[in-house]
């Protein structure tokens, strides 16, 4: 009978599509915080945003007791920060719950609830902006990515064909050519070089937001 019980779960994480922002003055601190005050109940979330498990399997994972681990999750799922998104039998048939994150991320905020109500709306629209960026990035590496590499290599080709007869300056020009469409090639892909660029102007925006609203 345990064998037709399933014994490993494919379960994923949900993705929230905002992350869940907690002011420390707010009632939903408290448990929060009381829960992640011990470093073993950081390093099972730790874990868990790394792949859902079951507390046996986190146990292991980070060096503890089971029953340790249970209190901590216990703990954890009290607070609302992490949630059971499985089940799966042990070879005994022993029923055990499969854990994950239940927000990502998680952020923890100074401030008073209109202030956290603000920075939540800024922190999902800056996630949303990151993953438009990451398409783009996408995008643009498929369109360029070897696109200047092969034009320098075409051009370094035809300087071969062409100069055929002209004697050592062909040659160190088509060397030249070529180097310089073997160092195009070897260069940073567009499309990070685009990610990045993206990324510091959306860091850059966020930062002045909120230097321009935390006095408000």
């Amino acid at each position: 009978m345990a064998d037709l019980l399933p014994s490993t779960s494919d379960a994923t994480a949900p993705q929230s599509a905002e992350p869940r922002v907690i002011g420390v003055d707010s009632d939903d601190a408290d448990d929060l915080l009381g829960a992640l005050s011990s470093e073993t109940a950081r390093e099972l979330l730790a874990a868990l945003h790394e792949d859902p498990a079951t507390p046996s399997s986190l146990a292991e994972t980070i060096d503890t007791s089971l029953q340790n681990a249970q209190y901590h999750l216990g703990n954890l799922e009290d607070a609302d920060v992490i949630q059971v998104v499985d089940t799966v039998y042990s070879e005994k048939g022993r029923e055990m719950k499969v854990y994950a994150p239940a927000d990502q991320p998680l952020v923890v905020f100074a401030g008073n609830e209109e202030k956290t109500t603000g920075l939540k709306a800024a922190l999902s629209r800056l996630l949303g902006a990151f993953g438009a960026l990451g398409l783009l990035s996408l995008a643009v590496q498929q369109v360029f990515g070897d696109g200047l590499g092969a034009l320098l290599g075409a051009s370094g080709g035809d300087a071969a064909e062409t100069g055929g007869d002209g004697g050592g300056m062909s040659v160190q020009s088509t060397d030249a050519a070529q180097q310089t469409a073997d160092a195009a090639a070897n260069a940073i892909p567009p499309g990070v070089l685009f990610f990045a660029g993206g990324a510091l102007v959306l860091a850059l925006g966020f930062a002045w937001w909120y230097y321009a609203n935390r006095g408000e």
